[in-house]
Formats: structure tokens, C-alpha cells, sequence
């Protein structure tokens, strides 16, 4: 034990830079994370903002048996998971293939304009994407509308109808997303061996079957953890263009918990509930990223821990 503890002086000594430089991120998670865990304990009492959270009394999960017997509540959870679900399947692979694309591109000044074009949308604030798709898909002077229009069709309130929300919420957040996140599989790619290429070329091998045989599985690990990330994420729907893009005639497919929680909690002042629908999706979320990672971890043998 003693030699233990005058290895670890010598260590910290040696490092001090490293751990200083490492405390802002510390400081930094015990105030912004841990510390509002204190705040859970509200899902499980009578909330009362005179009262304090020390002062509320207990209420078991008397809000959690509320929340599961509400039809909104569980209207909430099936759009965030179908709108989750849509997403993933069809926003996930997006990345991936467009970082392949720009892979195959042999022109370099080409390839750094096509790739500011796509990374773009993801540094133009959700507020402006929002206007965009509602500019875009105004029934009077839309671009959407006026093509439309042309081909003899009438005008279409796409915001307003409750089966065109989620191809819209999901078609946007493609758009904005994708192009950067294409950085992480091009930085996969990047470490692929040049080798293997020109032995695949030695032999005879095209661009596609490379692709098949040689990118895609050297960069199939940032693949799997990307896709463990994503699916620990599945509940955590964009709530900000959620928010700016639903109306009540639209909640039967866009109403997602996080929106259930910010009119409940901000809205109709039931902090408790709010915090027993949040702690319900944290938990879910959580479950969901332990089961993902066993899996990849089962068939895979690559995953995050």
C-alpha cells in the first residue's frame, strides 16, 4: 500500500499539467450533471415550488402510474420512437455513404467544395432550418407549392397535416446533420492502409468491390460504435425543431416526450410529472445503449466498453 501511494505522488507530480488541464472538464460535469441529480428525487414527490424539493412530500411513483395511464403520454413515447426509428434507418446511413462519395472523388478542389456544400446546414441555427421548411412549404408561396402548382396539383398545408410531420422533421434533420457527420467516417477511411487498395487494383479488383471488400469493413468498428451512440440517443429527438415545426393539429405524429415534458413541466407548471416523464426517458435511453452495446459486443467484438 505504501509503495502504492508513493507511486501515485510521483505520477501526480510528474502529470500535475495533465490533471489541470483535465479540471475544467471535471468541474464542468459535477456542476452541470451530477449536481442536478439532487433534482430527480422531484419525480417521486408533490412538488411545490414554495415547499422546496427538501420540503415537498413523498409521493412514491404515484406520477409514474399518472404518466402510463395517459393516452398523451403514451402517444408522446410512440411518435418519439417511431420518429426515432425513421431516422435512424434512414438518416444513419446517409453519412456513411456520402463519406464514400467523397472518398471516390479524385478532384480535390471539387471534393472541398462539395463537402463546405453538405457540411453547411449543420452550422446554421435549428431557428433558420425552421423558418427554411416553413418558408419552403408555405401553401402560397412555397417552393414545394409552386412546383407543385406547375404540375397541376393544389396547394398542400404539409404542416398542418399530421401524415406529412414526420417525412418533413425527418428530411430536414438529413439535410442538416448529415454532411458533418460524415467527418467521423472520413476520418475512418483516412486510416485505411493505401496498401490494400493497390493490391486490390494489382488483381484486378474495380472501385466498387474495393469499397465492398476493403472500405467498408476496415471502417465497420466506427460504424457499430456510431451506431451504439446513436441508438443510446434514440429518445432524444430534436426537440428544438420539434418544437418550432408541430401545432396542435399536428400532435398525433409530432408530440414526442420531450415536448409532453416541456408543456407539462414549463407550461402547466406540473414540475413533479415533468420530471417523472424525464426520468422515465432517461432510463429507457439507458437501457437501450446497454442492450445495443451487448449486442455489438456479442457479435461483433467491437463496442464501447
Amino acid at each position: 500500500m505504501k509503495d502504492k501511494l508513493i507511486w501515485l505522488n510521483k505520477h501526480f507530480r510528474r502529470e500535475w499539467q495533465i490533471y489541470v488541464m483535465l479540471l475544467p472538464v471535471i468541474i464542468w460535469f459535477i456542476v452541470f450533471l451530477y449536481k442536478p441529480m439532487y433534482g430527480l428525487q422531484i419525480a417521486f414527490k408533490d412538488y411545490s415550488i414554495f415547499r422546496g424539493i427538501a420540503g415537498s412530500p413523498w409521493a412514491g411513483f404515484e406520477h409514474f402510474y399518472t404518466l402510463l395511464d395517459s393516452d398523451q403520454f403514451l402517444r408522446a413515447v410512440k411518435n418519439t420512437f417511431v420518429i426515432s426509428g425513421l431516422s435512424l434507418i434512414f438518416g444513419f446511413p446517409v453519412p456513411i455513404i456520402l463519406a464514400l462519395m467523397f472518398n471516390e472523388i479524385l478532384h480535390q478542389g471539387f471534393k472541398k467544395t462539395a463537402q463546405t456544400i453538405v457540411y453547411l446546414p449543420h452550422f446554421i441555427s435549428t431557428v433558420i432550418i425552421a423558418g427554411i421548411v416553413i418558408t419552403a412549404f408555405s401553401p402560397s408561396s412555397g417552393v414545394v407549392n409552386l412546383l407543385l402548382s406547375k404540375l397541376g396539383i393544389e396547394p398542400i398545408y404539409f404542416l398542418t397535416k399530421p401524415e406529412w410531420f414526420r417525412p418533413i422533421f425527418i428530411g430536414s434533420g438529413i439535410w442538416q446533420e448529415a454532411g458533418f457527420s460524415s467527418i467521423v467516417f472520413l476520418a475512418a477511411i483516412a486510416g485505411v492502409s493505401p496498401t490494400l487498395y493497390e493490391s486490390a487494383v494489382v488483381d484486378g479488383a474495380s472501385r466498387w468491390q474495393m469499397i465492398w471488400k476493403i472500405t467498408l469493413p476496415a471502417i465497420m468498428p466506427t460504424i457499430i460504435i456510431m451506431l451504439i451512440i446513436r441508438i443510446g440517443n434514440l429518445l432524444e429527438v430534436g426537440f428544438e425543431l420539434v418544437i418550432l415545426l408541430y401545432q396542435p393539429a399536428t400532435y398525433e405524429t409530432s408530440d414526442i416526450i420531450n415536448t409532453f415534458i416541456y408543456r407539462q413541466g414549463l407550461q402547466g407548471g406540473q414540475y413533479d410529472l415533468a420530471a417523472a416523464a424525464g426520468l422515465f426517458n432517461a432510463v429507457v435511453a439507458f437501457v437501450l445503449v446497454i442492450t445495443a452495446n451487448m449486442i455489438a459486443k456479442r457479435y461483433s467484438k467491437t463496442s464501447l466498453w
